[in-house]
């Protein structure tokens, strides 16, 4: 049976159900995860007719599908998110916005903090008190920096024995020295939420305050700036003028196609403001309404925040997304609402308007660099490149990465990191053991292979590689990136038998595997400092009298540095060792 007669036949037997569908490609591996209310006609439209960009790549790569009914749409949106986690598809993953953008959190501890925190746990904490999120990384830290000038919070982690510098400035009460009454604290708390429920003027006050103190004792650098700091919060607040006579928290939603690619912007209004906004592009490979849902589910899965309504186009299904996931979805049919939901729609138009001609430019210099690879190593497509990297120090702290990039873009989340178990300066048996372990794993788990394996290293690694590959019985090409004397790429090794081949250093293909190189060693180094770190830290922990492996760990795993060890007060160590060890520790710990 062809695969033609194999879709057909599996086709016969999908009902006009709700449920999702997992596509998978000849080695078995799922590539793409989706859901529909009807999987018949949902299934059939991917081979029953024609299609461009993506959606094409896609249905090209399918051998064969399956499909999980489901009771409802709800069931069917929840286990798609669920399946996407699990097989991280690369048809699902590679063009969607998996960013985790950051929140300010005013913690719930006693002698409160201001931070920059990522994926909160918003279950976690109880009374706590975050605000975003901020796609604007850079906003936000400035938001934190102002408040932390005015407002003297606690600023360390770790309460200290004595206080600090920022003590000393004014900018900390000193909680580690003074008993601070409750009432102070609270009203600082206060002032800080009110000025994020779109309570301005707190803030502009204190800030005039600050600089007219600082103008009158001549110190024009600090009242400097605190103007500067003014007139940041005031042109902010000016972009930030909506219509709405609220202060309610709420995101707005538009979305413009064109050309098979989808535009998304998001609108993040907190306490009546727009306080930011999110813009997003990408290739669709299923239909609109499909890829809208699902880019905004997949948003609310990782973004979760408690905001007052959510304002949608009448493309999203807002009973489906009220239910998943406990918010307000509405869409506005006129007034107000409405002008602010077609502001978000021009925001999208316009982001796609912007974009669209660059992204064009830079897929097709992707697609041609590959072709050329592809051409250069006579291999029918190179899509999936895994490629690795070796780091140590005189076979000391020996370690590989494995970077992997997909249609010539950086697919973070498949990296790998490993730690070699041979300590030995032994660069091809390094190669032997990291090849063998990454694609032992790939056979067991029966996960995706690679169209390429690429080693930044000469004609030993690669035959070394080839011959792992070769005895695990795996057809998968070998080819590597060979320096010249510069430490320079020059050649790329490849084809059957090794052969030296030639790349034009001025093609685009050039800056593409520079560009990998690059990416490889940057990660692979990163690995070894980190564990060079940690090595000579358990160096260190191995001297001291009552440290054992176990102690060692929770040690390491607490305080990661040696500066964070002296801060630590016997009372935290006590959690971790009996009294008289942990004064011997940090004894011990004043000679470094």
């Amino acid at each position: 049976m062809n695969n033609s007669e194999l879709i057909d036949k599996l086709l016969s037997t999908v009902p006009h159900n709700p449920g999702c569908y997992l596509m998978k490609d000849k080695n078995g591996c799922i590539i793409y995860v989706g859901k529909s209310k009807n999987l018949k006609n949902r299934l059939s439209s991917y081979f029953k007719q024609s299609h461009t960009g993506k959606t094409m790549m896609l249905v090209r790569d399918i051998y064969e599908f399956e499909y999980i009914l489901t009771n409802s749409e709800v069931e069917s949106l929840l286990l798609e998110l669920n399946l996407i986690k699990k097989y991280t598809p690369k048809y699902n993953i590679l063009y969607k916005d998996d960013k985790s953008y950051p929140y300010i959190e005013l913690t719930n501890d006693k002698y409160p903090r201001l931070l920059i925190v990522r994926n909160p746990n918003l279950k976690r904490g109880g009374n706590r008190k975050l605000f975003g999120p901020y796609p604007n990384v850079s906003a936000a830290k400035r938001v934190v920096e102002i408040l932390n000038r005015l407002y003297p919070l606690r600023k360390c982690k770790n309460m200290p024995k004595k206080e600090c510098l920022y003590y000393h400035i004014g900018e900390c009460l000193g909680y580690c020295i003074h008993d601070i009454d409750d009432e102070t604290i609270k009203e600082m708390k206060d002032e800080i939420v009110s000025f994020f429920n779109g309570n301005s003027e707190i803030i502009i006050d204190k800030l005039e305050k600050k600089m007219m103190e600082y103008s009158d004792k001549l110190q024009f650098e600090k009242a400097l700036e605190y103007r500067e700091n003014l007139d940041y919060i005031k042109i902010t607040l000016e972009k930030q003028k909506v219509e709405l006579d609220d202060n309610y928290d709420r995101d707005v939603i538009g979305y413009y196609e064109e050309d098979n690619y989808l535009s998304i912007n998001i609108l993040f209004i907190r306490g009546g403001k727009l306080l930011d906004k999110k813009s997003n592009i990408f290739p669709m490979i299923g239909d609109i309404q499909e890829e809208v849902n699902n880019y905004v589910s997949n948003f609310y899965d990782k973004h979760t925040t408690k905001v007052k309504e959510v304002m949608v186009p009448d493309i999203i299904d807002i009973e489906v997304m009220k239910e998943t996931f406990g918010l307000n979805f509405m869409t506005p049919i006129k007034g107000t609402k409405k002008k602010i939901l077609d502001l978000a729609f021009e925001n999208a138009k316009n982001y796609y308007n912007e974009q669209i001609s660059l992204i064009k430019t830079d897929e097709k210099k992707l697609n041609d660099s590959l072709m050329e690879l592809s051409n250069l190593l006579g291999l029918e497509k190179v899509s999936h490149i895994e490629m690795f990297d070796n780091a140590h120090i005189f076979g000391a702290f020996n370690v590989s990465g494995m970077v992997v990039f997909i249609d010539g873009k950086k697919a973070p989340h498949l990296y790998r990191k490993f730690k070699i178990t041979n300590d030995k300066n032994d660069d091809y048996g390094t190669m032997r053991e990291v090849i063998y372990r990454r694609y032992f794993r790939v056979l067991k788990d029966n996960l995706e292979k690679p169209d390429l394996i690429l080693v930044d290293g000469g004609v030993g690694q690669v035959n070394v590689a080839r011959e792992v590959i070769d005895s695990l019985g795996m057809n998968i090409p070998v080819a590597g990136l060979k320096k010249d004397d510069k430490h320079s790429t020059s050649m790329l090794l490849g084809k059957y038998p090794l052969e030296e081949i030639p790349i034009d250093k001025t093609s685009y293909l050039f800056l593409l595997l520079t560009r990998m190189q690059d990416e490889v060693h940057r990660y692979t180094i990163t690995y070894h400092k980190d564990i060079r770190s940690k090595g000579a830290l358990t160096s260190i922990l191995d001297n001291i009298d009552g440290i054992g492996e176990v102690r060692k760990k929770k040690i390491l795993k607490k305080y990661k540095t040696v500066d964070k060890m002296k801060e630590a007060s016997i009372e935290e160590l006590k959690e971790i060792m009996p009294e008289n060890i942990a004064i011997g520790f940090l004894d011990y710990l004043k000679s470094f």
